[in-house]
């Protein structure tokens, strides 16, 4: 399989229509094992410097990489290893928890506005906006927190939001964001089995959470709202890509593959310096070397 259809199988840039059961969590392409696509992942790694070295100097494309998962499907791990040779200087990282009083008197997209990537820079979202459309919906008594007018908390308020992350995002595409989402599908058993290790192995203990397992109970409630939000905010624009996630190694190859095909996309160079400028580089280079010669 070519490099390039890695990804491409997982894109949804259409979602009407899409429904989860298509793509198993545990699905692999027919790839074996980490040791079967090290190589490539190591290729990858390379060719995403490489790119992001000319991203930043270019300084004319952003691109925002959107993380949502369960726990334990492996976000944090996945972009730890993605984006271990990305320069820090041209990347930056924010996750989102629960929302602080001052985010509550703000719109739901007011914290995640605040730390959007600048033109040059990668910026990833560890959970995003897209929270407000997935636990407040599961939590109705979290968007009884938000403190809106009850004026506009309708039984239409879930199409309405879907109709403005589709409408923020083109915002953000139309002013030279490149938006890729990632949807980590882990299954109930695989996410059971990753728990127990947490418990099970002292260094990892600090991850676990009992929250984790309260939300485990609400796992069908979770799946629709990931289906539904997947089916009304895919676009040609912002796509999802829905990357089955029981195998860390296969997910981590996915979301490498499709962040390259995309940025490739972008035909990114670096600088040309002007003709009138050249003299002068010239002339610098010319004074370095008698400097070197005396």
């Amino acid at each position: 399989m070519k490099r390039k259809d890695v990804a491409r199988a997982f894109r949804v840039k259409d979602g009407d229509g899409f429904h989860l059961s298509r793509i198993a969590p545990a699905e692999t392409l027919g790839f074996k094992s980490k040791e079967e696509v090290a190589a490539t992942v190591t290729r990858g790694v390379e060719r995403l410097s490489a790119l992001q070295e000319k991203l930043y100097a270019q300084d004319r494309w952003a691109v925002l990489l959107v993380f949502q998962a369960l726990d334990a499907a492996g976000k944090d791990s996945t972009i730890k290893h993605v984006m271990s040779g990305v320069n820090p200087q041209g990347c930056q990282v924010y996750s989102f928890k629960a929302p602080s009083n001052e985010d509550l008197d703000h719109d739901f997209f007011w914290r995640a506005a605040r730390c959007l990537p600048e033109r040059g820079r990668i910026g990833i979202f560890n959970r995003s906006y897209y929270e407000e459309v997935l636990v407040a919906r599961v939590h109705p008594e979290i968007l009884a927190r938000e403190k809106l007018p009850q004026a506009v908390v309708t039984k239409t308020i879930w199409k309405e939001r879907f109709e403005d992350i589709v409408a923020f995002e083109r915002h953000l595409a139309r002013n030279g964001t490149l938006i890729l989402k990632f949807f980590l599908h882990v299954s109930r058993a695989e996410q059971r089995r990753r728990f127990l290790e947490r418990l099970e192995k002292p260094a990892k203990n600090w991850k676990f959470s009992a929250a984790d397992l309260a939300e485990r109970q609400h796992w069908k409630a979770y799946m629709q709202a990931y289906e539904e939000m997947i089916q009304h905010t895919a676009t040609s624009g912002a796509p999802w890509y829905v990357v089955p996630a029981d195998h860390k190694w296969f997910t981590r190859l996915v979301v490498m593959e499709a962040i390259i095909a995309e940025i490739e996309k972008l035909d990114l160079a670096f600088p040309t310096v002007p003709p009138g400028e050249r003299k002068a580089l010239q002339a610098a280079r010319a004074g370095l070397e008698r400097e070197g010669s005396a």
